[in-house]
């Protein structure tokens, strides 16, 4: 398992996505990384205020707020900070309900605001 992410800024997508770089896209306001678990799930992370935040500080990326990957057989959870890993507990189905839910309720909220 991975405990950091080699992050690659791109204006394409690639079709074959290298383990352990997070690819950047601007552009396209998303970052992608193969699962850290070695599932080779392609995680999406889409970059937007209703979503993820992602930090480049000049040489680390930071994203926020955790990766939760509870749509994927491994249900795996982590933080990417400063391009390094930090694991946490697997997604327990209650728990990744309650997770689904309150970020359609930031989302809903967000994009009320924005009528």
């Amino acid at each position: 398992m991975k405990t950091s992410l080699e992050h690659r800024f791109i204006e394409e997508i690639p079709e074959f996505k290298e383990e352990g770089i997070l690819y950047v896209s601007i552009e396209h306001c998303v970052a992608i990384h193969k699962c850290i678990c070695g599932c080779g799930n392609d995680v999406v992370t889409p970059i937007d205020p209703s979503a993820w935040k992602l930090t480049f500080n000049g040489e680390t990326i930071s994203l926020s707020p955790s990766i939760g990957n509870w749509n994927f057989k491994c249900k795996s959870h982590y933080w990417i900070s400063e391009n390094r890993i930090k694991m946490a507990s697997p997604w327990i189905e209650k728990k990744a309900e309650k997770e689904k839910n309150k970020g359609w309720s930031g989302f809903k909220k967000y994009f009320k605001g924005k009528k």
